[in-house]
């Protein structure tokens, strides 16, 4: 079974931190208790040298008179004193229960009696041995427990130290929880921004690049909004005016009337089907905007000479020259489908508003770190004074024709702005109408 507190940054946290810590003081606490046991040992084999020196400056009276006091049964010392002459004859012992065997080594050692194990220290003294002993358990109590007083504090501050460790990472996620308890109480449709306020460095980005991520979803549903309020506006007009032909041709009194009302109705038809077109590539558009995708190269003269290709056959049908002026290679960072909507709505705007036998030049230019594409008619234009407003959608002008929907400018615009490129209108000085220029930047290489 997945352990819950894994997937939880403050419990993650406060686990980890106070192991550490744990681990700390406890590690902490067997290296003061080392080194205090063997401070401990240092001090007591000093008192023990100590108090051999002192003898050796002054020896018992009985030792020069001969009269040797004998210590009581009943007495019990942390430290034995045994004097020893050169020829190993004990002359003097501080407890009768030592019986400490001789031994000639000078200085520290280690020899065992009675079932337990003595510290020694041997010290000669003109024609004498001194020895000072001490029993190794009595040692290893009195340093144990100065090495406890020595750890104890450690240990006793370590959950100090942990409490105040787990209010400090409590209080420094609360930030964490309070953006955690605005998400979770938002309704569906409230969008706005999440405050950022007092946020700690490492959480701020993420809450601002999820402020960007609202940003984006509220463009989105604003202009799906709008789209749908558009989309219903434009179609209630054509709709209604395929009803009135229906009741035009059911009410047809003869053959004629009715072939009329047919070719009508067959109009209408494709202008409703022309508009629906158009409403579902502003669609795929918008869709493709909000959608994040990371651009990628594409070559914009191949794009453009397949977009020329597929508009020739209806070009044909006018006899209008549509050529392919200059193509320059160049590519540009973007999203091909896109461009190719792009390419294809202006090549089919300029042969629709071209009269019959007119002409439309295609180009594509390089610049410094630019590539403009140009698409020139000898159509009637637009008038300077039109040219912002027909960008927008449905926007179409009065003696345009009437298979127009107003979206094709409309959609141009929206891929331009989603390339970061530039949208000019302007007359032709070649051929007279308009001219609509897209200018992009180039990819470097």
């Amino acid at each position: 079974m997945k352990l819950n507190w894994l997937s939880s940054l403050r419990a993650r946290l406060l686990v980890f931190v106070l192991l550490a810590i744990l681990a700390t003081a406890v590690l902490q606490a067997a290296l003061a208790y080392r080194a205090a046991r063997a401070e401990a040992d240092q001090i007591f084999d000093y008192h023990m040298q100590q108090t051999a020196l002192s003898l050796r400056a002054g020896l018992p009276q009985g030792i020069v008179t001969g009269v040797i006091p004998v210590p009581a049964e009943g007495e019990d010392f942390d430290f034995v004193l045994q004097i020893w002459t050169l020829d190993g004859e004990l002359v003097f012992e501080s407890a009768a229960r030592a019986e400490l065997p001789q031994r000639a080594v000078l200085g520290f050692d280690d020899v065992g009696a009675h079932g337990t194990r003595y510290r020694v220290y041997s010290l000669q003294a003109r024609s004498f041995v001194i020895q000072v002993a001490q029993d190794m358990s009595v040692r290893q109590r009195m340093a144990g427990s100065l090495a406890l007083r020595t750890a104890l504090p450690i240990l006793l501050l370590a959950p100090l130290l942990m409490g105040l460790v787990g209010w400090v990472v409590s209080r420094s996620l609360a930030p964490v929880a309070r953006v955690q308890r605005q998400v979770a109480e938002r309704q569906v449709d409230d969008l706005t921004e999440v405050a950022d306020t007092g946020l700690p460095d490492e959480v701020r980005p993420l809450v601002h690049e999820f402020n960007g991520l609202l940003r984006r979803v509220a463009l989105a549903f604003d202009a799906q909004q709008r789209f749908v309020a558009d989309a219903a506006h434009e179609l209630r007009s054509p709709l209604a005016a395929l009803k009135l032909q229906v009741q035009g041709l059911q009410r047809a009194p003869d053959d004629a009337t009715r072939e009329r009302a047919l070719e009508r109705l067959g109009s209408g038809i494709d202008r409703a089907t022309r508009l629906i077109e158009q409403l579902l590539v502003l669609a795929r558009q918008q869709a493709s905007a909000a959608s994040g995708v990371p651009p990628e190269p594409v070559a914009l003269a191949e794009l453009l000479r397949l977009a020329v290709a597929d508009v020739a056959p209806a070009a044909q049908a006018r006899r209008i020259d549509i050529g392919l002026v200059r193509a320059d290679a160049g590519r540009v960072s973007g999203h091909a489908e896109a461009l190719r909507i792009l390419v294809r709505n202006l090549l089919e705007n300029a042969v629709k508003y071209t009269p019959e036998g007119g002409r439309v030049d295609v180009s594509l230019q390089t610049g410094a770190d630019t590539l403009a594409l140009s698409v020139e008619d000898s159509g009637p234009g637009i008038p300077e004074a039109e040219r912002e407003r027909v960008l927008d959608r449905f926007v179409r002008l009065p003696d345009a024709p009437s298979s127009g929907s107003g979206l094709g400018l409309a959609i141009v615009k929206a891929v331009a702005d989603l390339h970061s490129a530039t949208l000019r209108l302007d007359a032709s000085p070649q051929l007279g109408g308009l001219r609509v220029q897209v200018v992009f930047q180039t990819m470097g290489g």
